[in-house]
């Protein structure tokens, strides 16, 4: 396969067929990589930030689509409940880190308290700075202890975030994405600019470095970020061998299945639209 063509955030928007194609190929690339993962008893944690609308979602579902649930397991927590202020803050975190063999990934973070909670007033000052200065500390402990971190930021244009937020106010299928903090939260670009820039000169560490994804193109920033992972997680083929089906046993004369009539069947409401066509009639594409 030609190799991409690598593009900055200029470039125009990805077609998609060349995206379509990409992404199978490195979808098959992520199954490798985690049998590798369970083969070598590999801890991974990813966390996804970053602006509201920038497509955390959407590459989190590209990322899981072809994985096994039962090896990874993905995290959105919510909002933390009257015991959980009482605890230690990341105290909820540690209860969802990986296991041998398992990949944890974080939809938003503990890294709520450096953006959300300082620009919404959500936390104290006392509370902020102390998070700086303990996430590092809490990070290296978490490398030490043999787990491979990788933490991304989905940027987005103003005007492109807009557009999204726009799209997602109007469409019924999409408005459950837009919360009462959201939207809030929009009349705030520059404060969230400012929050981002102080966390990532405290938190940007030798150990867990910030990679940051262009997301204009919700495509390209899918691949682009599939692709890291898979160029930093280092692993095998480890694909089992094709599985060689003996032939099914015969089937038992004695047993008589029970009449169709004594089980609750739901309604075929398409049955009428996979009708074979009658002789001479072309069948519809």
């Amino acid at each position: 396969m030609a190799k991409l063509k690598e593009a900055g955030p200029k470039t125009g928007w990805l077609k998609k067929k060349a995206y379509e194609s990409e992404l199978a190929r490195l979808q098959t690339e992520l199954v490798k990589m985690q049998y590798s993962v369970k083969q070598e008893g590999a801890r991974v944690v990813i966390l996804f930030e970053g602006r509201d609308a920038a497509g955390k979602g959407g590459v989190i579902k590209r990322i899981t689509e072809p994985l096994n649930p039962r090896g990874l397991r993905l995290v959105a927590l919510n909002k933390p409940s009257d015991v959980e202020r009482t605890q230690w803050y990341f105290q909820r975190y540690v209860a969802h880190l990986p296991s041998a063999g398992e990949i944890v990934m974080f939809d938003r973070s503990w890294y709520n308290r450096a953006v959300v909670e300082r620009v919404m007033g959500f936390c104290t000052d006392e509370e902020y700075w102390e998070f700086l200065a303990s996430c590092p500390e809490f990070e290296r402990m978490l490398v030490r202890s043999g787990i491979t971190l990788l933490k991304y930021w989905l940027s987005v244009s103003d005007s492109e975030q807009e557009r999204r937020f726009q799209e997602r106010a109007s469409d019924p299928l999409k408005r459950w994405k837009l919360s009462d903090v959201d939207i809030e939260a929009r009349e705030k670009w520059v404060e969230f600019s400012k929050a981002k820039d102080i966390m990532f000169q405290h938190t940007d560490l030798p150990q867990a470095r910030w990679h940051q994804v262009e997301g204009d193109d919700k495509r390209r920033a899918r691949l682009n970020c599939i692709r890291h992972i898979l160029s930093t997680i280092p692993y095998t083929d480890a694909i089992p061998e094709p599985i060689d089906l003996t032939p099914r046993p015969p089937r038992d004369e004695y047993y008589v299945r029970p009449p169709r009539e004594a089980h609750i069947i739901i309604e075929d409401h398409y049955a009428e639209l996979c009708a074979v066509p009658e002789d001479g009639e072309a069948e519809a594409k």
